[in-house]
């Protein structure tokens, strides 16, 4: 059986956190509320936390049918049996990670401002691209901002999944979903939501077609 395609919808990027009881109750209200996949980022030295994190995780999703990606580390993702990994700039190569992975899992690629990024991951066999940060975030501060524009012309130019990231909530969202991204990367406006199963609901009707008379 072919792959899918990496799903459209919500995507939720996990906060950092030493509490993985409190980490998997929090995945576990964005997948109820509707998420359709999940990746796992944190950036701390704790290999030990990390690997049981991301095994928990991996389970719980395969709970939902959801993919569970691993952020920038090939290693974890391989090791845990994650559905794929997601890499930056620094993080070494789609082609490498194809390699390591295998033709069955998803590896996804931050191309940020840079449609000649995108072009070359597709290339190198990217299942999806990431463009950001299209609004201000508290994540990354300083990142620099994306214009809708890109979304557009990439639209045309890239014929894998696109995501699209940065300080993204239920009400700017569909501007970004018109200029052609597939699928909503968030992390503030989820999880530090007071209640993170409703915040991942109210993403939900942007992913729903109207139907046709």
């Amino acid at each position: 059986m072919p792959k899918l395609a990496f799903p459209s919808g919500l995507y939720a990027i996990t906060p950092e956190t030493a509490d993985t009881a409190r980490l998997l109750a929090q995945v576990e209200a964005a997948l109820a509320g509707g998420a359709a996949a999940v990746q796992y980022r944190d950036k701390s030295g704790d290999v030990a936390r990390r690997h049981e994190q991301a095994s928990e995780l991996l389970a719980l999703c395969q709970r939902f049918n959801a993919p569970l990606i691993i952020n920038d580390d090939l290693r974890l993702a391989d090791l845990c049996g994650a559905d794929g990994v997601h890499l930056g700039r620094d993080d070494g190569s789609v082609a490498k990670a194809r390699v390591i992975l295998g033709p069955d899992k998803f590896i996804g690629a931050s191309c940020y401002q840079s449609l000649e990024l995108a072009r070359a991951a597709q290339d190198e066999g990217a299942d999806y691209i990431a463009f950001g940060s299209f609004y201000p975030s508290a994540t990354k501060p300083q990142a620099m901002r994306v214009e809708t524009a890109l979304l557009h012309a990439a639209r045309s130019a890239i014929h894998v999944p696109i995501v699209a990231i940065g300080g993204i909530t239920p009400v700017n969202a569909a501007a970004l979903l018109d200029a052609g991204a597939d699928s909503l990367a968030v992390l503030s406006a989820l999880f530090d939501a007071p209640d993170i199963r409703a915040a991942a609901h109210a993403f939900k009707p942007l992913f729903v077609s109207e139907p046709e008379d």
